[in-house]
């Protein structure tokens, strides 16, 4: 596979709910930074992309404007989703939320990958608090922690 299908794989196995399969396409190091208060690697991320997906099982990166040039692919992802089930993220401080039923729409966001062996390095985008798990939250009436 190509740089770009193993993100578009990751991305297809994340909406269809597919952890295990998604994990299976991190390397070992995987770092996640950006829209979280501090990076995280491979085990958190996939905590943090589990409980998304079971909160709002209607999860879609929406992913357009894939380019790859070496290592690294860029997407701009418009991250939509519905809060059915509880959403319970691994981040201290953080309640569990009921479901709420609210629809979640955050900004798009131009997001990196890095590929190196087939395999799903590093994921970055920008710090933006209208975007991420941040925009995520407060579309949800949940305050970020203080860190």
């Amino acid at each position: 596979m190509n740089a770009i299908d193993v993100v578009k794989a990751g991305l297809t196995a994340v909406e269809a709910g597919q952890i295990k399969e998604y994990e299976e396409l991190l390397s070992d190091d995987m770092i996640f930074a950006g829209p979280v208060p501090q990076p995280v690697g491979k085990r958190e991320f996939v905590a943090l992309q589990s409980a998304l997906v079971i909160a709002m099982p209607d999860w879609k990166f929406n992913a357009t404007d894939f380019k790859q040039m070496g290592d690294k692919v860029t997407a701009m992802l418009q991250i939509t989703g519905t809060q059915t089930g509880e959403l319970s993220l691994p981040m201290p401080g953080l309640p569990k939320l009921p479901p709420t039923g609210k629809h979640v729409s955050i900004p798009a966001q131009l997001t990196t990958f890095t590929v190196k062996n087939e395999k799903i390095s590093r994921v970055e985008a920008d710090a933006d608090p209208k975007a991420g798990v941040p925009g995520i939250l407060s579309q949800l009436g949940v305050p970020m922690p203080q860190m």
